[in-house]
Order: C-alpha cells, then sequence, then structure tokens
C-alpha cells in the first residue's frame, strides 16, 4: 500500500500535466502511464499497478547489468522511445535476491530530463542509509519523487508497517483526500485520512515510534551493520565448505550460494536439483530457515538476515549444520 499511495500521487501529477483529471474522470480514455525499471523489480509493484489500474503491462523491466543495476544507457534508450509518454522510472534499494541498489546519483536526473517521475523501492535497502558503511550506496536518492520503504524488516516492526513518502504534497494529496460537510476540515492540521488509502486503520506508527524512540540511531545502525555482517559470515562460510559455490557475496545483507550435485556427470540441472535437496534438508534439522530462489536461470540458496537477535554465534552454528547436512547428504548419495 506504500507503493500505491506513492504510485497514486505519480499518476496524479503525470495526468495534471497532460491535462487529465484522473480521479474526477478515470483512466478510461487518459494517456496511458509506463513504468520503467531494471528486470530485477517486486512483485508488490505490480500488485499496486493492478489496483491502481495501470495494468502489469505498465511496467517495461530493462535488463539488470552484471550487478543487478539499471543501467544509464538502457534507461536513457528506453526514455527517448516515445519521449512524450507520461513516465515513472522505478529504481531499487537493495533486491531481494542480491542486494543492488541502482546508481541514483546518474539514473534519476537523466529521468527527471525526460519530465518522469521517479519512485525508489526502498523495501529495506532504504535503512542502510543510516549507516556510515553503506551510506555510499544511497548517494543522491534524496533526489526522487518518492520513496516507498518497510518496517516488518530492518526495524522488525509487526507486518503492516509501510511507509510511503512523497516530495510533492500537492499531487500526493490530490490522490488521496475526501471532503463532505459532515466533515470537519482544518488547513492548520494533518488529517491522515487525505494522505493514504484508509480512512480509519489502527495506530501503525506506535509500533514504529517505540521501536526507534527505544534504539535511537546508534542502536538502528547497530542492527543494521549486525545483520550485514551476519550474512557475510554465513555466505562466506558456507561457501567455503566442499561442494558449494559462491553466487553472490553481499555487499548489505544479502548473498547467494549454490550446492553442487557430487556425482562427476552432474549438469546443471542436476545442481539445481541437489541445492533445493540441500536447503530443505537444512529446514527439516530445524536449525535454520532459508528459502531458494532462481537467479539468472540458477537455483541458488538465498541467504538474507533482517532479525536484530542473529550474532556471531548462530553463523557458526549455522554453517556447522549446513556442514553437517552436506556430509550426510553427500554420503546417502554415494550409497544409493
Amino acid at each position: 500500500m506504500a507503493h500505491v499511495t506513492a504510485l497514486a500521487a505519480a499518476r496524479n501529477a503525470l495526468l495534471t500535466r497532460q491535462g487529465w483529471q484522473v480521479e474526477r474522470d478515470g483512466l478510461f480514455g487518459a494517456p496511458k502511464i509506463r513504468i520503467l525499471s531494471s528486470d530485477q523489480f517486486h512483485g508488490s509493484i505490480t500488485r499496486a499497478t493492478r489496483l491502481l489500474g495501470m495494468g502489469t503491462g505498465a511496467v517495461t523491466g530493462l535488463q539488470a547489468n552484471h550487478a543487478g543495476q539499471l543501467d544509464p544507457a538502457i534507461l536513457e534508450q528506453a526514455l527517448q522511445h516515445a519521449p512524450d509518454t507520461p513516465t515513472i522510472v522505478l529504481l531499487q534499494t537493495g533486491d531481494l535476491n542480491i542486494g543492488a541498489y541502482d546508481c541514483f546519483a546518474d539514473l534519476i536526473p537523466l529521468a527527471h530530463r525526460y519530465n518522469a517521475w521517479v519512485h525508489v523501492d526502498g523495501a529495506f535497502g532504504l535503512w542502510a542509509n543510516v549507516s556510515a558503511r553503506y551510506q555510499h550506496l544511497l548517494s543522491g536518492v534524496e533526489q526522487a519523487d518518492s520513496w516507498a520503504t518497510d518496517g516488518h524488516k530492518w526495524l522488525n516492526v509487526p507486518y503492516d508497517s509501510g511507509f510511503a513518502f512523497v516530495a510533492h504534497p500537492e499531487a500526493h494529496r490530490n490522490a488521496m483526500s475526501y471532503e463532505a460537510s459532515y466533515i470537519s476540515h482544518n488547513d492548520q492540521v494533518r488529517e491522515q485520512k487525505d494522505w493514504n488509502p484508509d480512512w480509519s486503520r489502527r495506530g501503525r506508527g506506535v509500533a514504529t515510534y517505540a521501536a526507534l524512540r527505544q534504539l535511537g540511531r546508534e542502536g538502528v545502525v547497530a542492527l543494521i551493520d549486525g545483520c550485514c555482517d551476519a550474512a557475510h559470515g554465513l555466505v562466506t562460510g558456507i561457501a567455503a565448505l566442499p561442494g558449494t559455490e559462491l553466487v553472490w557475496e553481499p555487499q548489505i545483507n544479502q548473498g547467494l550460494v549454490r550446492f553442487l550435485d557430487p556425482r562427476p556427470e552432474a549438469t546443471e540441472s542436476d545442481h539445481d536439483r541437489w541445492t533445493d535437496a540441500i536447503t530443505s534438508a537444512v529446514l527439516a534439522s530445524g536449525e535454520a530457515l532459508f528459502s531458494n530462489t532462481t537467479w539468472r536461470g540458477k537455483r541458488c540458496m538465498r541467504v538474507s538476515v533482517c532479525n536484530w537477535q542473529t550474532n556471531a554465534q548462530d553463523v557458526a552454528r549455522v554453517v556447522a549444520a549446513v556442514a553437517r547436512v552436506l556430509r550426510e547428504q553427500t554420503t546417502e548419495a554415494k550409497h544409493k
């Protein structure tokens, strides 16, 4: 819903420039809006476009570069095609597989030259801006038009805690507000119903306020840095085990490893199957919870650390558990 809120504001701003009042006239006959992104965008974006009437076909995933980023030259080529089309450029702070960050300092000014609205999917990666170790990954992100992030990930507050930030209050309010004769109105008071899709809701901000008040800036920094250290330790520790391949070393808290089928004539499909089998066995052991993903055509075990409680002892225990599973599964396979 944070994406819905921000993209509704973008829709209002872009179509207002075209002389179309979307909140009054709807989308039938309206100029079509396109969304340009790297092909690593999250599924929550397409869900938002469905709810907003843009449709999943509005999103064009442009091929990411070797680092998982949207390349400026590829984006500019797409922007030059139908340059008068109302456009939203979607950028990432930490994609879900490898934690890739787009180059905001290059991409945002480029998008603005073509009058595009820039929206940043900062689901968990935006939180890294608090850390001196990782701030460089977000250089220039403040130039965007809207941002969305999620409190239930790195801040560890409950689900249903998304945050939308919009740099253009007029477009934001126009997309969401409603007034009636029986509703009191005061321009000096921020009425929450005028800034989000819900008229009535629980106090979602209370848990966030409590967490930030208790942690303070230094506490949030320790949380971010600690998770990144744990992810790096897990990925490199597991990758050092026999029969394991390092696919992506974490730059923040996301990384990928792959398990190689020990049979001499094993194929890529065999390695995919073996990776799924090892991960399932680790899960069955009760020692750790990993989920697998397909990245660039390969099945990988995805390592993602978001919990503030994960420490060096946990990392060592998990690496030992994976080593034990690998030995057991390899021995069993040899006797088949």
